[in-house]
């Protein structure tokens, strides 16, 4: 049996860090306001947990493929998801866990300059035997991998 699942990402920014992200992978941000219009009008959230569109709650957004399903009643996507939510505490340390862009060896110089123009900043270029990527930081400092 396979299990659905989603990359929870903490941040600072949770909404700045979806529209990069969006942008870096082709991603579309999702819009939530079925789920938000449902629990304002129901009394369950306050105008102070969500975003003055009531597009989505503001310690949370998250990205999706555009290709994916998305749940119509929620309009949260039920595919290839990343979801940013706001924690209070900064970023401390090397990432655990870090997404790898394929863009392949004739495009990784390309996108490397498109992604640094969005907001991202080069860490480190890798050339050893057998790998050859760019190891690059999105606007909160996550690392991620262009190869």
């Amino acid at each position: 049996m396979t299990l659905e699942w989603k990359l929870v990402v903490d941040c600072a920014d949770p909404h700045a860090q979806a529209a990069f992200w969006a942008q870096a992978l082709g991603y579309e941000v999702e819009d939530n306001s079925a789920i938000v219009g449902r629990l304002l009008a129901g009394g369950v959230v306050g105008e102070e947990a969500v975003t003055p569109d009531h597009t989505a709650f503001r310690t949370l957004r998250a990205v999706r493929h555009p290709d994916d399903p998305v749940d119509q009643d929620t309009g949260t996507g039920l595919g290839r998801r990343i979801l940013f939510q706001a924690v209070p505490e900064p970023k401390a340390g090397k990432n655990r866990l870090h997404i790898d862009l394929h863009a392949g060896p004739e495009r990784r110089d390309a996108e490397v300059d498109r992604l640094k123009a969005l907001g991202a900043t080069v860490l480190q270029v890798v050339q050893e035997p057998g790998s050859h990527h760019v190891t690059m930081a999105d606007p909160e400092g996550n690392e991620f991998d262009v190869q």
